[in-house]
């Protein structure tokens, strides 16, 4: 059971953390970073899992290839946005953890473009 390492894996590295914060306080966030790499690199095999049921899903249901990789790309960066955030406020600095979250939102809307073009087009011509 995977989500026991992970939960394991925490709890150590935020003891060690919280002890190392006080000597070194950038050393301890080095460490949360790593944490977290660790701790992303644990769940790639899930993420594959689920990556590949989709597209499974979406063959079934005839639905283009083209926009399940563009609303995975979506999670991707939500995902992404969200542990550069987190690292961004252990280390004291939420305004660019904001700045990070904006530009994670300007990106989201970016991707998905193409799907609100296709929605559109879709209603236009039930419509016509």
């Amino acid at each position: 059971m995977e989500i026991v390492q992970v939960i394991g894996l925490a709890i150590v590295v935020t003891v060690i953390g919280t002890v190392l914060r006080q000597i070194k306080p950038e050393m301890a966030i080095q460490l949360s970073i790593l944490a977290g790499v660790a701790i992303f690199l644990l769940i790639m095999d899930k993420i594959r899992i689920i990556i590949d049921l989709m597209q499974k899903l979406a063959d079934q249901a005839n639905i283009s290839s083209y926009y399940l990789f563009i609303i995975l790309k979506v999670v991707g960066v939500a995902y992404l946005a969200e542990f550069g955030c987190q690292i961004c406020k252990d280390a004291g600095e939420n305004a660019l953890a904001t700045k990070v979250e904006i530009a994670a939102k300007i990106f989201v809307v970016i991707l998905a473009i193409p799907i609100i073009v296709a929605i559109m087009e879709s209603v236009m011509k039930l419509l016509a």
